[in-house]
């Protein structure tokens, strides 16, 4: 698993962004691939599958 810092999240819309904490870029998230409910600037662990736009963050875990 990866781990990252979430950048945005709309919880109305469901979606936002995660900043991995190894490349640094942006990594999106959806409401379907989430474990726990996540906010803005939550540490999370993740992994990754290929979207029909990029790489979408899945199985995404808070960080206590």
């Amino acid at each position: 698993m990866q781990e990252g810092i979430v950048k945005f999240f709309n919880t109305e819309k469901g979606y936002g962004f995660i900043t991995s904490k190894d490349s640094g870029k942006d990594i999106f998230v959806h409401n379907s691939g989430l474990i726990h409910e996540i906010m803005e600037n939550d540490e999370v662990s993740y992994d990754t599958e290929e979207g029909k736009k990029g790489l979408n963050a899945v199985n995404v875990e808070r960080i206590d």
